[in-house]
């Protein structure tokens, strides 16, 4: 079995992914929301923004655990707690927004004619539509609940041993007293 990492590389480690987690999520999140706007949907884009402040959120417990404040800590779970809301609200108003009309609006005229001449009723593929539109929101979910989830915990559990390594570090090292020159008496 391998022992626990040192509270300074499990420090090393919280910064190194809150950092690369943080940028992700503010990328990919604000890429989003421009998307979004650019289709004229209000609400992916107001989801998006509040994603992006999560991804925000944990780049500054980042911060604030570089200049050694451990409250850096509960900002990093909370930012976890934000995008994971913000993507569980999305994927509800979805389940309940399902239109039938809209699904099958999406559908060229040359679509439709190649529906037709593979003998299939565009009424008939409608179920179809409707599971994966339904599987395809729960699948976000389920992996969000799951990867948000599962950082929020990751950094909860690593909340003492980053606490040790800041406070290691705001201690002055005292060297052996058999390891102390005679310069050191001195000076």
């Amino acid at each position: 079995m391998k022992p626990p990492a040192l509270p300074e590389e499990t420090l090393r480690r919280v910064l190194r992914l809150a950092k690369g987690n943080g940028l992700s999520v503010l990328i990919i999140a604000g890429l989003g929301t421009l998307v979004s706007l650019a289709f004229g949907d209000l609400v992916g884009a107001g989801v998006g923004l509040v994603v992006a402040y999560g991804g925000w959120m944990e780049l500054n417990g980042r911060r604030t655990l570089l200049r050694g404040d451990a409250a850096g800590v509960d900002r990093l779970i909370r930012a976890q707690w934000i995008v994971l809301g913000a993507i569980l609200a999305y994927c509800v108003t979805r389940f309940a927004s399902f239109d039938s009309d809209t699904a099958l609006g999406g559908l060229t005229p040359d679509m439709r004619s190649q529906l037709t001449e593979a003998g299939l009723d565009v009424a008939a593929i409608l179920p179809l539509v409707r599971l994966i539109f339904y599987l395809t929101y729960a699948t976000v979910a389920v992996v969000t609940l799951l990867y948000q989830g599962g950082m929020a915990r990751y950094y909860s559990r690593r909340r003492e041993p980053v606490g040790q390594a800041l406070a290691a570090r705001l201690r002055p090292v005292v060297p052996p007293a058999a390891a102390a020159s005679p310069e050191d008496w001195v000076t």
